[in-house]
């Protein structure tokens, strides 16, 4: 799969952008604070309908407009698709895939599907735990249309379960209707469980590996998933803990706390060592890191093995946060996986001769097509 071009109107700072991408290595380049990371947003909606920032569609239309137009062209086998995305302040967003109409958001998962890797990403294995299941989420969701049905039922009945929560404050007869969320949630909630874990476990048998590598051979890493409740003591916890739950006006027992640990065995002359190391609490910024673009390069992988297509890789100035090993790791591993870069120049690319298929210059809401230098051309 590869984006062919993107076409933008009253996104962000764009009042009208038409780009063409390369299938390989792509480069936006330019001063903070021009536009460059809107280009990724649009194409990651296009991908997900929703922004990697978390932003409302109000937020992402031009602030001196009503409506906004996403139109990505996409290309597999050699079909060219066109994702049409309509961005309305006063209504929900309207999407067609070839000028077809979907009903349900959930249809245009799996049309194209994006890698984001951002400078934040790589302190998700040192942050709360909130961003780890937001990561496994947002992967599963574009892989599995039975996990996001399931994660989006479940969501809403938590929601309802702690709004019924602070309203039986007022009327305790309410009291008697938590079982019937219960029951429901623990319906969802007990399908997402399940789905996590394998997911870890896929992640698991490519991690081992890549991180192996990174780090030079000298450690092994492994992902442990941390549920906050079994798939079948769920119903049953959610039950034993209403009395609490009524106190706190908040459900604290399922999945949407769960966490995910990642530990570490040191690798001593070929010989793994019996001590495992909860990188989260006790690894070094180092290692974090290490862990954080193991899991990237990770999730490229299990992308293709469960889609048999290539994702797209969106880096947002992700370069300038990592070593020049890394920047050599990543980059060299990238092979037939459509690229595109933002960054603030290109000096990096140049002094290690990173190879170059397109670079754009973005400024003030333009995109201008560039030559690529000679050192980097393929």
């Amino acid at each position: 799969m590869v984006i062919n071009s993107l076409e933008l109107s009253n996104f962000r700072n764009y009042k009208n952008l038409h780009m063409e991408f390369d299938k390989g290595t792509n480069i936006l380049y330019g001063d903070n604070a021009q536009g460059k990371t809107n280009v990724l947003e649009a194409i990651f909606l296009s991908a997900t309908t929703k922004s990697h920032k978390s932003s409302k569609d109000t937020d992402i239309i031009n602030f001196e407009e009503e409506e906004a137009h996403i139109r990505t062209f996409l290309e597999k086998d050699d079909i060219e698709t066109r994702v049409d995305m309509h961005l309305r302040k006063s209504k929900s967003k309207g999407i067609a895939v070839d000028g077809v109409k979907i009903k349900k958001a959930a249809e245009i998962l799996g049309i194209l599907n994006v890698i984001f890797f951002s400078p934040e990403d790589l302190s998700i294995i040192k942050n709360g735990p909130s961003e780890r299941r937001r990561f496994v989420d947002m992967e599963l969701c574009q892989l599995d249309s039975f996990y996001l049905y399931n994660l989006n039922n479940y969501n809403k009945i938590i929601n309802q379960r702690n709004k019924l929560l602070k309203d039986i404050s007022f009327n305790p007869s309410l009291k008697d209707t938590l079982n019937i969320w219960d029951s429901q949630a623990a319906s969802y909630g007990s399908k997402i469980i399940e789905r996590r874990k394998l997911f870890v476990e896929q992640l698991n048998d490519i991690i081992f590996d890549i991180h192996k590598n990174l780090s030079g051979g000298k450690e092994h890493l492994k992902i442990i998933y941390e549920p906050n409740v079994t798939m079948e003591n769920l119903e049953k916890e959610m039950i034993a803990n209403q009395e609490k739950d009524i106190k706190l006006k908040m459900t604290s027992v399922g999945p949407h706390r769960d966490d995910f640990s990642f530990h570490v065995k040191k690798v001593v002359d070929g010989q793994e060592q019996d001590i495992s190391i909860d990188i989260r609490k006790f690894g070094s910024q180092g290692q974090q890191r290490t862990a954080a673009l193991s899991l990237k390069l990770s999730e490229i992988e299990l992308v293709k093995k469960l889609t048999n297509d290539t994702p797209v890789l969106l880096l947002d100035d992700v370069l300038s946060e990592l070593d020049s090993n890394r920047q050599n790791f990543l980059l060299s591993t990238l092979g037939d996986i459509q690229t595109i870069i933002t960054c603030t120049g290109l000096d990096e690319f140049i002094n290690n001769r990173f190879k170059i298929n397109r670079i754009y210059k973005v400024k003030e809401g333009t995109a201008e097509l560039m030559s690529v230098p000679e050192e980097v051309q393929i």
